[in-house]
């Protein structure tokens, strides 16, 4: 089994086909694309492919390191990010092939009018090694 992060965009990504952004959505339509997306997340749990996901508030901040025994230095929020990063689903599937397929199925979900949207998803497989260096 090899793990994926379907990972869902704001913007950043090619415009979806139905590109109504969800703050214009009524809730019956917000409630609508919720289920669908607990629906496939319950199907793939059956299944043994769902590993987690979740949605991602708007609000954030970068956080760093800034030496010993000194607070972190946090900045933020940042718009790029929260503008980009909508949320994400880990799969655990048998190849890639079977993440391309549920990443097309998740990207039906539907959006303003029921209509599904045809977003992009990004699909990026776990690092299963660590890379190797080559000189």
């Amino acid at each position: 089994m090899a793990k994926y992060l379907l990972l869902k965009h704001y913007r950043g990504a090619p415009a979806a086909v139905n590109d109504v952004p969800m703050a214009q959505w009524t809730p019956e339509e917000i409630t609508d694309h919720v289920r669908y997306m607990n629906d496939f997340a319950a199907r793939l749990e059956k299944t043994g492919e769902f590993v987690d996901g979740q949605a991602l508030a708007p609000e954030g901040e970068w956080v760093r390191y800034d030496g010993e025994g000194r607070p972190p230095v946090t900045d933020g929020p940042f718009a790029e990010t929260k503008d980009l990063v909508a949320g994400w689903m880990i799969i655990d599937v048998d190849h890639h092939e079977r993440a391309v397929e549920l990443a097309g199925e998740l990207s039906a979900a539907p959006g303003a009018g029921g209509r599904p949207i045809h977003e992009w998803l990004e699909v990026r497989p776990f690092l299963s090694a660590p890379p190797t260096v080559t000189e």
